[in-house]
């Protein structure tokens, strides 16, 4: 039986968020009764977070796990996941534990729903977001400028919560950080994107890998890079020639 939606989860160094994730996504999953997956993608990680998976796939035969021999980044861990991915939706979730998976059926819902061939993405908008004030600032200003300067209509693009198609993902162009920008790069290829808003947690276990001053620096220079992937490109609407038949 081909699998319809695959949950894909990156994970660093988040040993004490695992175990109550992926049982919020499996519980999901359940109420959702689609054929399903979960992709855990462990990224070089340091603490016990390889370990735990490798146990937890005793308990959820429906989760599979891939590990990077070495740390490459959340973009990677995301590409591996889909990549290796075997459903036709793919849903990204962040391994900290702040996106909520009780979200998951309404971008799916909205997403299958839409009577839209040309949707290809719904994004999660966290407009109630639980982080420190400089975190929020900082993310508020990123989108800003990112939404002034791409024109993808998105509030949110940095919210790890996404669904879409796993064919529209795999002709998106690769690079680190590309997770970031991941609605204008679809919109790009041709694809429309809509935002739903969902429920943002507070972390409780572990630290945030990035900070504001990082995500600044990397932010500038793969903006310039987008902008001018989005200015590069050309869609192309191809029409077949139909051979001419003798009467």
């Amino acid at each position: 039986m081909s699998v319809r939606l695959s949950i894909v989860i990156p994970f660093h160094n988040e040993s004490e968020n695992i175990t109550p994730l992926i049982d919020k996504v499996d519980q999901t999953l359940q109420k959702m009764q689609i054929t399903s997956e979960i992709v855990a993608v462990d990224d070089a990680s340091t603490d016990d977070t390889y370990a735990i998976l490798r146990n937890l796939q005793k308990r959820y035969p429906n989760l599979r796990v891939l590990h990077h021999q070495r740390n490459c980044g959340q973009s990677t861990s995301v590409v591996t996941g889909v990549r290796n991915a075997k459903g036709e939706l793919i849903a990204t979730l962040d391994g900290d534990g702040q996106n909520d998976p009780a979200d998951i059926p309404n971008l799916y819902d909205a997403l299958i729903n839409a009577n839209n061939p040309k949707l290809k993405m719904v994004a999660g908008y966290r407009k109630n977001r639980k982080d420190t004030i400089f975190k929020r600032w900082g993310s508020k200003l990123a989108n800003a400028v990112r939404s002034r300067l791409l024109k993808d209509n998105t509030p949110d693009t940095g919210c790890g919560l996404k669904l879409f198609y796993r064919e529209t993902f795999l002709r998106l162009p690769y690079f680190d950080h590309m997770h970031r920008f991941l609605p204008a790069l679809v919109q790009r290829d041709g694809g429309e994107v809509i935002s739903v808003e969902v429920t943002h947690h507070p972390r409780v276990h572990g630290k945030s890998h990035y900070n504001n001053l990082q995500r600044l620096w990397v932010g500038i220079i793969d903006l310039a890079g987008v902008i001018w992937l989005i200015r590069r490109s050309c869609k192309a609407e191809v029409i077949e020639t139909q051979k001419d038949t003798d009467e």
